[in-house]
């Protein structure tokens, strides 16, 4: 009896306690907030089942106890008192206050000084050669002169180019050859600046370090598990945008550096970048060229293949066509010397192929493919010679003949986004990757995964696991997440490659067809598993963790199954469409 009575008052101390009112704000993240923009949003978490209101409004509380409110401030201060209560009448609040001020204008200087001293590119170290340009813009009095250590001089800019400020002062500098103004070893720049009126100037030297790279460049070679070229110096939460992977072992040339990237002279016209630590740099030094020498393709009992015989490996760029469906490799400081194509019959994958010089130095390779689909392919080096293995279209096209590698974004300490109940990236993405994967199993698919519990994975040893599986496709599990809690929300999938397309396109409008919101198809995305040519692969963002509808959703197990049935049922139309091509 004393048993039954203390289990019972257990029960209903349970119950008193979950019916408790609490109030947790998630954005802002303090009380006393000072802001520039009129837009901003409250956020946070309350009991299930309270109400809550803002200001005396009442507001949306979802069935996880989240909330977002919108609000759109008036210059000045503002305070929003948020009351959370429960049908008991308790009550929980909280009061937080903003000061938006408009951002202030850019005014002209009153003192002699250097206020900033901008030089583009900026990086901790440059290597500069003859003919690049480094755009330089400098804040000083009115009226003043400008120049550098060598005597070049600032020209001040009109105030209507300058949102009215005055004292703005601007040049292009051209590095020209034996340039007095850089040294062998890394320095700073002097900048000297002479107030009207007086004798004496001021000084302001650079925060970067300048020197002269040798007047041959460079000699580096490639090295690790996926060196990759870059187009650019631009920079996101991505990395730069990636123009493609190579293999180890091949020779670069190059002529200057920014930062940590080497900028790279692929061809006369063709340049691109290296983060140093993908290269080695070598003690002997030459510009790699070659000519080519015989061409070969063929078919094994598994892939189509095309080599190229070359005096050394050289730097390359692959991507995709469609209508009609092509494989285009370009193949950087080599030159014709190539007279035939060997083909042997026993290809299936391959329709015709044909080489031309389109610069005296890029050779490009083009294979059109016999299927619409693009089925993966993959560039690496046997010896000197360039290989580009060919991936067939399976015989049987239905999931059951398939190997489908899944990853489950995150993990262990990258936690990825958080919902505004505290949940977190790294777990919804495993749960409906286990939900995919069952999904999957069941239709006799074989499914590859890198994570099955919370691990940390690094995503390039997770580039490297599914490269070597091999499978015939690829579906990255990811949350999105956005600084808009209100409007932003629904499903997005994104692919990089154009031949993998259609996957990403069946898979959305399963996903939508669910009555999810559409945030897009999103192609040319730099992420680095969408970077795999060697077969279709898709990111999924299945639903925006910082809304508190779509997260609702995500932490509903019967909703998780629900989308990953509909991914699955994305694969089928696209494998249903290939039939059909």
């Amino acid at each position: 009896m004393k048993l039954l009575f203390f289990i019972s008052s257990v029960l209903f101390f349970q119950t008193v306690k979950a019916q408790q009112v609490f109030l947790r704000i998630s954005t802002p993240s303090k009380t006393q907030n000072a802001v520039t923009s009129s837009k901003q949003f409250l956020t946070g978490l309350t009991c299930k089942g309270c109400t809550l209101t803002v200001n005396g409004t009442e507001t949306k509380v979802w069935s996880t106890g989240a909330f977002a409110v919108e609000l759109n401030l008036k210059p000045g201060d503002t305070s929003f008192l948020l009351q959370s209560a429960n049908d008991k009448g308790a009550q929980e609040s909280k009061r937080i206050f903003f000061n938006y001020q408009l951002p202030e204008k850019e005014k002209s200087l009153t003192t002699n000084t250097v206020a900033y001293w901008r030089i583009e590119p900026q990086a901790d170290l440059m290597l500069v050669k003859p003919g690049d340009k480094l755009k330089m813009t400098v804040k000083a009095l009115p009226g003043a002169v400008v120049q550098l250590e060598n005597g070049t001089s600032f020209k001040e800019i009109y105030v209507k180019d300058s949102n009215g400020v005055k004292g703005i002062y601007q040049m292009e500098y051209v590095v020209k050859d034996k340039d007095d103004l850089f040294a062998d070893k890394p320095s700073k720049l002097k900048l000297m600046v002479w107030a009207k009126g007086t004798d004496d100037p001021i000084e302001a030297t650079s925060k970067s370090n300048f020197a002269m790279m040798p007047a041959n460049g460079l000699l580096l070679e490639t090295k690790g598990k996926i060196p990759y070229l870059l187009l650019g110096l631009g920079e996101d939460r991505l990395g730069g945008t990636k123009m493609g992977y190579v293999d180890s072992l091949v020779r670069l040339k190059a002529v200057s550096k920014v930062g940590n990237k080497y900028c790279l002279q692929l061809s006369k016209n063709r340049q691109a970048y290296i983060e140093d630590e993908h290269v080695n740099v070598l003690e002997h030094n030459y510009t790699p060229s070659s000519l080519t020498g015989n061409m070969r393709v063929w078919g094994d009992s598994s892939f189509d293949y095309v080599s190229l015989s070359l005096t050394e490996r050289l730097a390359y760029q692959t991507f995709q066509e469609v209508n009609p469906s092509k494989i285009i490799v370009d193949v950087f400081g080599a030159t014709s010397n190539t007279n035939w194509i060997t083909q042997l019959g026993n290809t299936k994958e391959i329709g015709d192929i044909y080489y031309n010089q389109i610069d005296e130095d890029i050779f490009r390779i083009s294979i059109d493919l016999k299927n619409k689909q693009h089925w993966g392919h993959r560039i690496y080096y046997n010896g000197n010679n360039l290989v580009i293995r060919i991936k067939r279209q399976p015989q049987i096209l239905s999931l059951n003949n398939l190997v489908i590698a899944i990853d489950a974004g995150h993990g262990g300490s990258n936690k990825g986004a958080f919902g505004l109940t505290g949940v977190m990236e790294k777990d919804m993405t495993l749960a409906i990757a286990k939900e995919l994967q069952a999904a999957l199993e069941a239709e006799g698919a074989k499914v590859v995964t890198t994570r099955t519990r919370d691990t940390t994975y690094d995503n390039h040893d997770r580039y490297t696991v599914f490269q070597q599986a091999n499978p015939h496709l690829l579906i990255s599990i990811h949350l999105n997440s956005s600084a808009d809690p209100v409007r932003i929300k629904g499903v997005s999938t994104y692919y990089k490659h154009i031949g993998y397309r259609p996957l990403t396109k069946t898979i959305l409008q399963r996903m939508l067809d669910m009555g999810l919101g559409e945030y897009g198809n999103i192609g040319n995305f730099n992420f680095i598993l969408n970077g795999f040519t060697e077969f279709p692969n898709v990111l999924v963002e299945t639903l925006f963790i910082s809304n508190p509808e779509d997260e609702a959703n995500l932490l509903d197990p019967a909703y998780r199954k629900q989308m990953a049935d509909a991914i699955v049922k994305g694969i089928n139309d696209w494998l249903e469409l290939c039939k059909k091509q």
